[in-house]
């Protein structure tokens, strides 16, 4: 089991054209289980619609300013096949998600296939979820955008019972079913554990306190961690969730200088997320290609990192 607090990196699985070969990416994810970093995560698109721009559109889902990274013929790997190929290169860095758009897929398989992945990585699985900003995925997989957060609620409600139950039955509008086994359970007791993104409000905090061992921050929320943090407690706290047991991630400052990363600078205020609350630091930094080399380095910023914390 990872220690917390940890530093964790989105590795690029996906890249505006064709790459001549994926393989930098998966000796990223190499060097940082070698070096000690706690966690790699991937993002996930299903297919790509035209209208982009509706990512820098809050009200669907997206985030005020932001920018798509890729066209809509952007390359971008499936999220839990690629885990899955990182599972057996490495020993002990968790694999997560971040974040998959669960309600695209059918629970029930997608409650197998993340048991499967967790027992074979020795529990090493976390599963990062949200609803998404982009409608022709869901016009794709022929399902409603409007009732995505329903749709997301229902899938996390089939795999949670499917992961914990020995004899599962299950009720509701959209499926029902009566005495259904799924083996094997995940490795991890009580079944992968759910981080939830969102911003604070009471769709997406009465699903963290429903489903949630972590949150996610999107939007003026991660923007401002602090109040983000202050907010997503009171609310959770509302719908009866102890908020001492979510997890919560944040977006480690670097500070820069002349020569690159000042990293005295960066690492002084890793103290006081962390009183605040943050548990996982995504790190996004300059790794260098090559195995050997980018283990060196973020070797040294893993070292760096824990001496803060003493």
């Amino acid at each position: 089991m990872t220690k917390e607090p940890y530093l964790s990196l989105q590795l690029r699985t996906f890249s505006p054209e064709a790459p001549d070969s994926w393989q930098s990416v998966v000796d990223q994810a190499i060097a940082a289980d070698r070096a000690g970093v706690g966690k790699v995560v991937v993002s996930d698109h299903v297919v790509f619609g035209e209208q982009l721009g509706a990512y820098g559109d809050p009200t669907v889902g997206g985030v005020a300013g932001g920018k798509q990274p890729t066209g809509p013929d952007g390359h971008w790997l499936e999220p839990v096949t690629f885990l899955s190929v990182i599972s057996g290169l490495t020993e002990s860095i968790r694999l997560g998600t971040n974040i998959l758009l669960a309600a695209l897929r059918r629970p029930a398989v997608l409650a197998k296939t993340l048991a499967t992945l967790d027992v074979l990585s020795c529990g090493r699985v976390d599963l990062g979820v949200g609803v998404g900003w982009q409608k022709e995925e869901y016009d794709a997989c022929g399902l409603s955008f409007v009732d995505r957060g329903r749709i997301l609620d229902h899938t996390l409600e089939v795999c949670q019972a499917l992961w914990q139950d020995e004899s599962v039955n299950y009720e509701s509008p959209e499926l029902s079913f009566a005495s259904v086994h799924a083996m094997p359970k995940p490795f991890q007791e009580g079944g992968v554990p759910i981080w939830v993104s969102g911003t604070v409000n009471n769709r997406s905090m009465k699903r963290l306190a429903t489903f949630g061992s972590g949150w996610i921050p999107w939007g003026t929320d991660a923007n401002d961690i602090k109040g983000g943090i202050r907010s997503m407690r009171e609310m959770v706290s509302k719908f009866g969730r102890d908020p001492e047991e979510i997890k919560v991630m944040g977006i480690m400052p670097i500070i820069r200088d002349e020569e690159g990363i000042d990293l005295d600078a960066t690492m002084e205020g890793i103290p006081e997320l962390v009183e605040t609350g943050v548990t996982d630091f995504r790190a996004y930094l300059p790794v260098p290609m090559g195995i050997e080399e980018a283990t060196d380095y973020l070797s040294n910023i893993v070292e760096r990192f824990n001496e803060t914390l003493i």
